[in-house]
């Protein structure tokens, strides 16, 4: 029996930072989902996560494992998908070092992913940014923060990694503001912000102090703010612009519809899914921006405007005569 554990710690320390680059953000997605594999495992098995080995982490419990995420924990197909992926990048990692699991490993690679329905994204209108970004008490220092926290995920389009992870040296607020982006994949883009954009951060930067980090928002322990930090934020405001917006009620608004808004809007704007997709940071149009166009029904419509229907040749209905003695007939039987 193989030991579990030192399997793991070697491939999230050790392969996936430093043998493959990954990101310290792919890392802990990861990290979290064997976490959720290992709980459940423990669980099945009746032991502790610590104990568990290579050979209990056979095809049948890892079917049950993406079940019970899709049932108990309510997940979608996605990203029961996700999970599934995770583990079989661990499993490619294990193959070359334990030789003996090999059989196990390739029944956990033939676990095909869910085809699941691609529903059209969810968005905000103008209307309804303009009302979640006007919640905030201007008059606070956190209120501050937060409205230009929100105004910059909005505008630039950003992942929430991408706006925690926004450091005060990669804002520039002179003439033709922009701000660098470290996006997925560690590719950078610098993207130029909107004049009330650059005007809410320089309004931050003027309350925000003296801190020991390098990123540019932080929470009220002056440390980085974090994705629950900013999502406890954006829905706080969303709740109290929903008084104001009542589109906005019993509505949960996540920090990826900002990105999504911006998206729309921008595409609206330029009718250019490369611009877009380059605004985005997206590495493949044809999997990521086209999105939008399903979801945008202008662009649906010029299309229609723009082709010439063909010419029908047309006529008038002429009834024959048995068919309106049949009627006429029927008419005088009911009175």
């Amino acid at each position: 029996m193989t030991k579990l554990a030192p399997l793991v710690t070697g491939f999230l320390r050790d392969y996936m930072p430093r043998q493959r680059g990954y990101s310290p953000e792919s890392c802990e997605t990861y990290a979290f989902s064997f976490k959720l594999l290992f709980d459940f495992a423990a669980k099945r098995l009746g032991t502790r996560p610590s104990r568990l080995t290579i050979e209990d982490l056979d095809a049948p419990l890892i079917a049950a494992f993406l079940a019970h995420i899709e049932q108990e924990r309510g997940n979608g197909a996605a990203t029961r998908n996700l999970r599934l992926a995770a583990i079989k990048t661990f499993m490619r990692y294990v193959e070359h070092r334990v030789p003996s699991a090999l059989e196990q490993i390739g029944r956990v690679h033939a676990i095909p992913v869910k085809r699941h329905d691609q529903k059209l994204i969810r968005h905000l209108t103008m209307e309804e940014v303009r009302a979640i970004l006007n919640a905030p008490d201007l008059a606070t220092r956190f209120g501050v923060r937060d409205r230009a926290m929100m105004h910059l995920c909005f505008a630039g389009g950003l992942r929430v990694s991408e706006l925690v992870g926004v450091l005060t040296e990669n804002l520039s607020l002179q003439h033709g503001a922009s701000v660098t982006i470290r996006g997925k994949g560690r590719k950078e883009r610098c993207l130029p912000l909107w004049k009330d954009t650059a005007r809410d951060l320089r309004a931050w930067l003027s309350v925000r102090g003296a801190v020991r980090v390098p990123e540019l928002f932080v929470n009220a322990q002056d440390e980085p703010m974090t994705r629950a930090g900013f999502e406890y934020v954006l829905d706080k405001h969303v709740r109290a612009a929903a008084e104001a917006c009542p589109s906005l009620r019993s509505r949960s608004i996540s920090p990826h519809q900002l990105r999504h808004s911006c998206a729309v809007i921008m595409l609206q704007a330029t009718h250019d899914i490369r611009k877009v997709a380059l605004w985005l940071g997206h590495a493949d149009i044809r999997t990521t921006t086209e999105v939008y166009l399903r979801m945008d029904p202008s662009e649906k419509l010029e299309a229609v405007e723009a082709v010439v229907p063909p010419e029908l040749r047309r006529g008038r209905f002429r009834a024959p005569d048995a068919l309106i003695a049949s009627l006429l007939e029927s008419t005088s039987d009911t009175t």
